[in-house]
């Protein structure tokens, strides 16, 4: 399904890498890092909340304008440790031990 700025939904992923803790949003594109993952959570939810804002407010343009900023091709590292995760959860497995949270917000709920 194609995310639009009322219905769709974007993934998200809190992790550490190294020393820091990196908070994605896949479709967006939204990278936010930190050395406390609190904090790179909170941020990652509030930027993805801009991002979703500031879509809805363009007017005047073609969904096929605006459609694409909400469907972003993912970094590939990024789509397969969201993968790995989302597929652990599944099968009842561990999660990747460096991924701290991760899941799908819809978008006509933000």
């Amino acid at each position: 399904m194609e995310n639009t700025p009322h219905k769709g939904q974007y993934r998200w992923m809190i992790y550490r890498d190294d020393k820091e803790w990196v908070g994605a949003v896949l479709e967006f594109n939204i990278v936010i890092v930190g050395d406390d993952r609190d904090i790179v959570s909170h941020e990652l939810q509030e930027a993805a909340l801009g991002y979703i804002e500031s879509a809805r407010k363009i007017k005047g343009f073609r969904p096929r304008v605006v459609n694409p900023t909400l469907n972003q091709a993912s970094d590939p590292e990024l789509e397969r440790l969201w993968e790995d995760a989302y597929e652990a959860r599944i099968k009842r497995t561990p999660f990747p031990s460096n991924i701290f949270d991760f899941g799908a917000r819809n978008l006509a709920l933000v």
